[in-house]
């Protein structure tokens, strides 16, 4: 097989990466009737394991796992799934919501992020990774296509903003897995190249619990599972914390 277009078990590329950071998959099902996304988050320090999921209606919100151990709050609270009409937002920082206020202003998905970039985090300088699933029909059938993104810096300085968006057309089975570190490391390295693709499990249970016990247990933090179906738009979600809110 031309090893371009290989498909890679999710949890092989976890399992042999201690810390990949925060990660987005999208995809379809192998059946084609779901439309799949999932995003986790890892953490080394105290104040980035300090964090919990919660669901509020469609949209998902990062709390503090403990709001007394709070140290810096801009970078690890956040939105990281947003739904506006037919389309399902998913990302890494609050770019969640410069994505969201660009769609209301009848404004693209690319035209929000060019107004931002990397976090300023240095030495690491975290890309911000984003998502967006678009729900529609055509040929008087019910379809959808997605984006993924990736805002990164140019250079170990920080001196500019490089940025990538790739367009899919949705695969039956394939997935599309964007994270933000290529590994562990000091500073850690910026993931590289394309968005890897992977295959995507019919069942989201088997899916989601694949994705979770793969995830380094000393690091990982969250996960959230979302199977959406095409033509009814019904969704099913399933959500992991390792810590619990007080």
């Amino acid at each position: 097989m031309n090893e371009t277009y290989a498909l890679h078990d999710i949890a092989e590329l976890l399992e042999d990466n201690s810390y990949p950071g925060r990660g987005i998959i999208i995809g379809e099902t192998a059946d084609g009737k779901k439309a799949v996304t999932a995003y986790f988050i890892m953490g080394r320090s105290e104040n980035s394991r300090n964090r919990v999921f919660e669901e509020t209606g469609e949209d998902l919100i990062i709390y503090p796992a403990d709001e007394s151990k709070v140290e810096d709050p801009s970078l690890i609270i956040y939105k990281p799934i947003r739904r506006f009409e037919n389309r399902l937002i998913v990302t890494n920082g609050d770019q969640t919501d410069t994505i969201y206020e660009f769609l209301k202003e009848g404004k693209s998905f690319g035209e929000a992020l060019t107004t931002r970039e990397f976090e300023p985090d240095a030495p690491n300088y975290t890309p911000r990774i984003s998502g967006m699933l678009t729900f529609f029909e055509e040929k008087g059938e019910k379809v959808f296509r997605y984006k993924l993104s990736i805002l990164k810096s140019a250079d170990e300085k920080g001196s500019a903003c490089n940025r990538f968006t790739y367009s899919y057309s949705p695969l039956r089975g394939t997935g599309h897995f964007i994270h933000t570190y290529k590994c562990d490391g000091n500073p850690i390295p910026t993931f590289e190249g394309e968005p890897e693709r992977i295959t995507v499990d019919d069942d989201m249970e088997t899916f989601a619990k694949k994705i979770w016990s793969a995830l380094n247990s000393d690091n990982k933090i969250s996960l959230y599972v979302r199977y959406i179906d095409i033509e009814t738009g019904e969704c099913e979600n399933l959500l992991f914390n390792k810590y619990t809110r007080k």
